[in-house]
């Protein structure tokens, strides 16, 4: 495990809440220098704690305002015998468009979170899409209703 100290801390903790932010905006608020908050960053990035910058998108104001997370039940084998393995099966549900795809513990395999403009599109890509998938056993969706 890497050690970081309270000021790489401090640095994720701002890049997680404004990912935007330049290194002077950085410096600023942890008063340090911006040559020294320079190399933190890249030495964070080097490391693999940061792992790439983000945007959070309004899925609603681009049409796409109902979203659900489905818990997937993944069969080892095909009806024609064919192993498949769970791994396999997220990066197929990836491909359709979902959002986010986990491989998981528990009472389902995979939770996979899909973004649609309405129940209608939601149905299409559960059960003509994601069900059609090989290894695709079961499926239970949940449609979000508020997120915090």
């Amino acid at each position: 495990m890497v050690k970081i100290d309270k000021n790489d801390q401090l640095i994720i903790e701002l890049l997680r809440q404004d990912s935007k932010r330049t290194v002077q905006q950085l410096a600023q608020r942890l008063a340090l220098p911006p040559t020294t908050v320079h190399n933190r960053v890249k030495r964070l990035e080097q490391l693999g704690i940061i792992k790439g910058y983000t945007i959070l998108v309004d899925n609603a104001a681009l049409g796409k305002g109902l979203t659900a997370h489905v818990l997937v039940t993944v069969s080892s084998r095909t009806p024609a015998g064919i192993r498949v393995s769970q791994e396999d099966v997220a990066r197929e549900i990836r491909n359709i468009g979902a959002e986010q795809v986990s491989v998981v513990t528990g009472g389902a395999d995979i939770i996979a979170t899909v973004h649609a403009k309405d129940l209608a599109e939601l149905n299409d890509i559960v059960v003509r899409k994601l069900r059609s998938i090989d290894g695709v056993d079961k499926t239970q969706t949940m449609i979000v209703l508020n997120t915090f």
